[in-house]
């Protein structure tokens, strides 16, 4: 059980930490709203991804923090998991960012101007007309794609028996602060469905009904990359 608690802490902290920077911190707007520049990116992406380093350095010994649905089916395909914890890590994970998600909002429902859920929105991901840079489906799907396989590529590399170094938390964090900054503005950057799912319950609507995107893209991308590090073709 302590390896569930952990991921679910981990998953909670990221959807609070990460999704909060937007709304919250009202850094560069919110996300869900006009495309956002320089300044806005920055701050977002580095609060995700400092988020998961540090999950990383705090539960990375109880569980590996994988706080990802993805990140686990790349584990658990390149055949260092076995399917019993696959189960438990996703549920507890999708729980976490569920727990994330209501904290985020129930601090957010106590702002004294008044917040409005579904203008404003929870930093949920999406794509198309009226979302950051208006992105088609087709260019939404292979940025989750693509961003997932590069993110748990790394993760596979850096805690393999080869690749792992005392850095590699940073390393994890500072690969999710790159992929934010190149694809926030197609769809907000999932990489992570329980990510996704957490602030998608809460807003409803489109976040609602675009939620399949970012299960199955970052589930395919981290499918692909576990497999290629099983097959040795990435591995040393």
């Amino acid at each position: 059980m302590k390896k569930y608690i952990a991921e679910a802490l981990g998953a909670a902290v990221l959807v609070l930490i990460g999704c909060g920077s937007a709304t919250i911190g009202g850094l560069g707007g919110v996300v869900g709203g006009p495309q956002l520049g320089p300044l806005g990116l920055m701050p977002i992406a580095f609060a995700f991804g400092m988020a998961v380093t540090a999950m990383a350095y705090g539960i990375g010994p109880v569980s590996g923090c994988h706080i990802n649905p993805a990140v686990s089916v790349g584990v658990w395909s390149a055949g260092r998991m076995s399917t019993s914890d696959l189960i438990g890590y996703i549920v507890a994970q999708c729980i976490g960012a569920v727990v994330g998600a209501a904290v985020l909002y129930m601090i957010l429902s106590g702002k004294a101007t008044g917040w409005d859920l579904a203008k404003q929105g929870l930093g949920h991901n999406g794509w198309g007309a009226g979302y950051l840079g208006e992105y088609s489906l087709g260019a939404a799907f292979l940025t989750e794609f693509v961003g997932t396989f590069i993110f748990v590529a790394v993760i596979l590399g850096a805690t393999s028996a080869a690749g792992s170094t005392p850095v590699a938390g940073l390393a994890i964090g500072m690969t999710l602060v790159i992929i934010h900054i190149t694809f926030i503005n197609v769809t907000g950057v999932s990489v992570n469905p329980a990510r996704s799912l957490g602030p998608a319950l809460f807003v409803g609507g489109q976040a609602l009904a675009q939620l399949w995107l970012f299960i199955v893209a970052p589930i395919a991308g981290g499918l692909l990359a576990g497999v290629l590090f099983k097959s040795r073709v990435l591995e040393a």
